[in-house]
């Protein structure tokens, strides 16, 4: 198990790229503005998930084998890239559509496209899908574990600490959306929050392409 002192050490090297606006709060803000706080906690799981999945991967070595590949990180880049710059258009498409009252929620549900359906989903593949989160379990995680002890065990706590940490980073900003969800919800002003969504998601998602 990671040494409280090297947790503590870990999330102080974190806070910067926690506190950085990236997919996972862009996609919480659409969520909770335009359907309330209950839909962060979505976004929240999807986004602790995608952290264990490279916490995971770094314990079996696969991160670097992804790292040290220069193909290999090529194609996840794109991948997030192309996941990110997706969903963005798909999210300025969707500015001013009104879907009537009267339609179920598995009829609307219908008439988006598969992975834009969940929120969950989408939290997760945004993480999954970015070689900065993959990079973190790489370059740094290392750097607070102790090499004469079980090396999963410790990974997996720093894990779930980078995971409480970008909870509460998420749940804060939810809370500040939700009191201004009633004043957020007019049509002009949703279509606004919308298209600004779409076009951080685009600049995250050409950011990855290019960087």
């Amino acid at each position: 198990m990671a040494h409280h002192h090297a947790v503590a050490a870990f999330l102080t090297a974190i806070l910067p790229l926690v506190a950085t606006p990236g997919a996972s709060l862009a996609l919480l803000m659409r969520q909770v503005t335009e359907r309330g706080r209950g839909r962060a906690l979505p976004v929240v799981l999807g986004t602790a998930t995608g952290l264990y999945v490279h916490a995971v991967l770094a314990a079996a070595g696969l991160s670097a084998l992804v790292m040290h590949s220069d193909q290999a990180f090529r194609s996840v880049r794109l991948g997030g890239a192309v996941f990110l710059i997706g969903l963005g258009v798909w999210t300025w498409c969707s500015a001013g559509r009104r879907p009537p009252e009267t339609l179920s929620r598995s009829r609307v549900r219908r008439r988006l496209p598969g992975f834009t359906g969940s929120a969950y989903a989408q939290a997760l593949a945004a993480n999954v899908l970015n070689p900065k989160a993959a990079s973190v379990y790489l370059t740094l995680v290392p750097q607070f574990v102790a090499p004469e002890r079980a090396l999963t065990g410790q990974i997996l706590v720093l894990a779930t600490a980078h995971a409480v940490l970008m909870t509460l980073w998420l749940l804060f900003w939810s809370l500040l959306a939700g009191r201004a969800a009633r004043a957020l919800r007019t049509p002009r002003v949703k279509d606004c929050l919308t298209r600004v969504t779409a076009l951080v998601l685009l600049g995250l998602g050409l950011r990855s392409a290019v960087a």
